[in-house]
């Protein structure tokens, strides 16, 4: 009496082989089922419309408990077919009651039923809920990726827009802004020429130096172009080699085509672009400059290289001047009239202003190691005992008045290799330069659109994701919700076996 009471608890996973081990079930039950599903499959076909069957046939994978379920409604619906026997002369009652029998016939439904629970509760549910929390889980790295294209974009939008704003430009007709700036150039240009005599002490003192170290013979060697500047200015490249003024300017013009934006600029920039570090470096072999007047001697050099060392915050383009084409005009003397390169002001001949910014460096060079000197042995150049004999202009120099000689040079040195100004000869030199400049820029500019459209296909995945999990959980709670009903039915059945014994299936569907 008392065994009555006690439960009998079944683990979900070893329920199947439960059943067979206390013989309410056989082990090959399987081929029986088979046939069980073809009389189902062919008992569907012809079903009376009714409200409760339509609820049971739809989208649920039919099973014992369902049969009977359909036999009470079909005593409803096939009442009229009861004979005094009390039994059906409906096909449709004798289809489902022979598929019934079949089912009771060892169990097989307890077989089957089993398996439904195990499967359900080992892979079906597990396997949804891995879909849900890997939609959700995408959804996160959208909203991640989402994140780092915006910041992408800001970043590339911030680099065009500095970019823009060292050259001047608004951005807006990138190549034709670059070329108007060009037309800023004579009024820097003479900006920089009212600055020259600010240099006159400092070479003065240079000369005078190596005057009276070296001699009178590099007395007129030492800084040929500076001098001439800081005495006449940025004249034309004409009067500094020939030492007297043309009769007629025949300045080059520009040659730089007025294109319209975006006729020659279509790229193709893939998937992958690089921004990483850019350095502009620019060549001018002297073998480029070609006069037709002879050799002359510039006293710069065999070498030339046009090269931006300010030092200071630049706009670096990765451009290559050699690849820009830029290239010095041949000149010459014909009849008094400065043509081609003669025709250019000292500062804006590619040749001539590098060697103005030679000069410079060599004279700052100079500075700074007397101002060295005279700090590490005394106040001025008095206290030197080999300057002596030097000129007054040199002993009466001191630490402060060579600070100030260098900081004038140093400053005239900022300006002519100020990275707007460098970019703007560039540019009125070459034509090339300045295609390949605004390709620059566009390419920033290209990397912000390409972040926005990777923005709009990310939220697109994020709404997919999305839409798919919500698709996915009603289904969950549906077979969670059909789980259960199939687990508490497999318990009753169990505990008539059993007279009444309560019957519990350990880790089912109450464990999800």
């Amino acid at each position: 009496m008392q065994d009555q009471f006690i439960p009998i608890d079944i683990h979900t996973n070893k329920l199947p082989d439960w059943l067979v081990s206390r013989r309410h079930c056989i082990r090959d039950w399987q081929p029986q089922v088979q046939l069980i599903r073809e009389k189902i499959n062919n008992a569907i076909q012809d079903m009376p419309v009714h409200e409760g069957i339509a609820r049971l046939l739809s989208g649920t994978y039919i099973n014992y408990f369902h049969c009977l379920k359909i036999i009470e409604i079909l005593k409803e619906t096939e009442a009229d077919s009861r004979n005094v026997f009390g039994r059906y002369g409906s096909q449709r009652m004798k289809d489902w009651q022979e598929i019934v029998r079949m089912y009771e016939k060892d169990n097989v439904y307890l077989s089957e039923a089993a398996q439904m629970l195990c499967r359900n509760v080992q892979y079906e549910v597990p396997s949804i809920k891995k879909q849900i929390a890997k939609c959700e889980q995408m959804q996160s790295e959208c909203d991640r990726r989402e994140t780092e294209l915006k910041k992408q974009e800001n970043s590339a939008r911030n680099d065009f827009n500095s970019s823009c704003q060292k050259l001047g430009i608004s951005g807006k007709s990138i190549r034709k802004e670059l070329v108007e700036r060009c037309h800023e150039l004579p009024k820097i240009y003479s900006g920089m020429a009212q600055a020259l005599p600010s240099l006159d002490q400092a070479a003065k003192f240079y000369r005078a130096f190596m005057h009276f170290m070296c001699g009178s013979d590099h007395k007129r060697d030492s800084i040929p172009l500076l001098l001439f500047m800081i005495e006449n200015g940025n004249t034309t490249t004409y009067e500094w080699i020939h030492k007297e003024k043309p009769l007629r300017v025949e300045e080059p013009r520009m040659n730089i085509a007025d294109e319209e934006e975006g006729k020659k600029d279509d790229i193709d920039f893939g998937d992958d672009i690089d921004f990483g570090d850019i350095k502009v470096e620019t060549d001018y072999s002297g073998e480029d400059v070609k006069l037709e007047t002879g050799d002359i001697d510039w006293g710069t050099g065999d070498d030339i290289l046009i090269e931006n060392t300010s030092g200071g915050d630049e706009i670096d383009f990765n451009i290559s001047l050699e690849e820009s084409g830029i290239e010095v005009q041949g000149g010459g003397l014909e009849g008094g009239v400065a043509s081609g390169s003669d025709a250019l002001a000292l500062f804006d001949n590619p040749v001539t202003r590098i060697s103005f910014v030679n000069d410079l460096l060599e004279v700052e060079s100079f500075l700074k190691m007397r101002l060295h000197e005279m700090k590490s042995g005394g106040n001025d150049l008095l206290s030197l005992a080999q300057l002596q004999n030097a000129e007054s202009f040199l002993q009466v120099q001191t630490t402060d008045s060579v600070q100030k000689m260098l900081t004038t040079v140093q400053t005239m040195i900022t300006k002519i290799n100020d990275p707007t100004l460098y970019h703007l000869h560039n540019i009125r030199h070459s034509p090339r330069y300045v295609d390949n400049l605004a390709v620059t820029l566009k390419q920033k500019l290209s990397l912000v659109d390409k972040s926005i459209a990777l923005q709009g296909r990310v939220r697109e995945k994020r709404v997919e994701h999305g839409e798919l999990a919500r698709d996915l959980r009603p289904k969950l709670d549906l077979v969670i919700s059909k789980t259960k009903v199939l687990q508490s039915q497999i318990e009753e059945d169990i505990s008539k076996k059993y007279k009444g014994r309560p019957v519990n299936i350990m880790g089912g569907v109450n464990t999800l």
